[in-house]
């Protein structure tokens, strides 16, 4: 008997376990049709509502941490073109387009933008993957909670990869959920510089 609950106590975790990296990971939902690609980004707002402009000013002024562990607050970067992308390390999309993100980072920089990573994710898990695959601009970690506040800029599913463009006065210009290509990224930040 005890045996027999043990193994439905071990499904029901898997099927758990399973359902919130579904929901975390961006997956699109199932369908008799074909599905999107796991690469295929949706966007979810370009303007922002009165709901998103309080969840912005909650992610600019919210203290992450580092990968040191020390305090790191977006609005250090206030008055510059703002690239904020929310991932996982065990997030596929989430990585393959982190190496864009960091070439794009290197040949905007002088032009004022800012990508930041917010790692929703362990600090150790984080700090491994930037040994392992260096990103050339900083990273934060948040706890899960965070997936709430992407809700509210607009990641109805909360899932991930989720990226926010923000312009130099502070408003939100594009939200996105899913895997963004280098050139979609230029793009947009070829209309907002």
């Amino acid at each position: 008997m005890n045996r027999g609950l043990a193994v439905i106590g071990a499904i029901f975790a898997a099927i758990a376990a399973g359902w919130l990296g579904y929901k975390l990971s961006g997956a699109p939902p199932a369908s008799s049709g074909a599905t999107a690609p796991a690469t295929a980004a949706r966007i979810v707002t370009e303007s922002p509502t009165s709901t998103s402009g309080a969840a912005l000013t909650r992610l600019m002024t919210k203290d992450y941490a580092d990968l040191q562990g020390r305090p790191l607050s977006l609005k250090q970067w206030s008055g510059k073109v703002l690239v904020v992308n929310f991932w996982a390390t065990w997030c596929p999309p989430c990585r393959e387009e982190m190496p864009g993100f960091s070439r794009l980072q290197k040949k905007y920089a002088d032009n004022g933008v800012q990508f930041v990573g917010i790692g929703v994710d362990d600090a150790d898990k984080i700090v491994q993957f930037q040994k392992e695959f260096p990103v050339d601009y900083p990273l934060a970690v948040a706890e899960l909670d965070a997936m709430s506040l992407t809700a509210e800029l607009g990641n109805s599913t909360e899932g991930l990869p989720f990226t926010v463009f923000i312009d130099r006065t502070g408003h939100l210009r594009l939200a996105k959920v899913g895997r963004m290509s280098e050139p979609e990224v230029e793009r947009q930040l070829a209309e907002m510089l």
